[in-house]
């Protein structure tokens, strides 16, 4: 499994006519993965924890979409999670990215589709 350092990069979101690339914050060390999106208003593109199964949203002031990623970078599951709930583990799940709720929509981030990572 690749492993990411803290720090910055884009999200690429491979589409069926064109490729939408993001602003990504890459969460990769235990207490930027803990941290998150907590305390934020907002968040400018996406955010990577990994590794990471499942995520929470207690102490978060907005609703977030969360996509989960198999190990290479397949979404298996996106879900729109208001702030004060659990989500549940998913069993292939080995990153989660998190952003403002809608954008997953917007960037065309659905079951199914490929994901790519560009680091800084």
């Amino acid at each position: 499994m690749r492993r990411w350092r803290d720090g910055w990069g884009s999200l690429v979101v491979h589409g069926e006519e064109v490729d939408v690339t993001v602003p990504l914050e890459i969460a990769g060390s235990y207490r930027a993965r803990t941290k998150g999106l907590l305390g934020r208003s907002s968040v400018d593109g996406a955010i990577l924890l990994s590794p990471a199964g499942s995520v929470h949203t207690f102490r978060m002031r907005m609703p977030i979409d969360v996509a989960y990623l198999d190990r290479h970078l397949k979404v298996i599951a996106v879900r729109t999670m208001k702030p004060g709930r659990l989500g549940l583990p998913r069993l292939r799940s080995r990153h989660v990215l998190e952003a403002e709720a809608g954008a997953m929509a917007r960037w065309g981030v659905r079951v199914g589709v490929r994901v790519d990572v560009v680091v800084e």
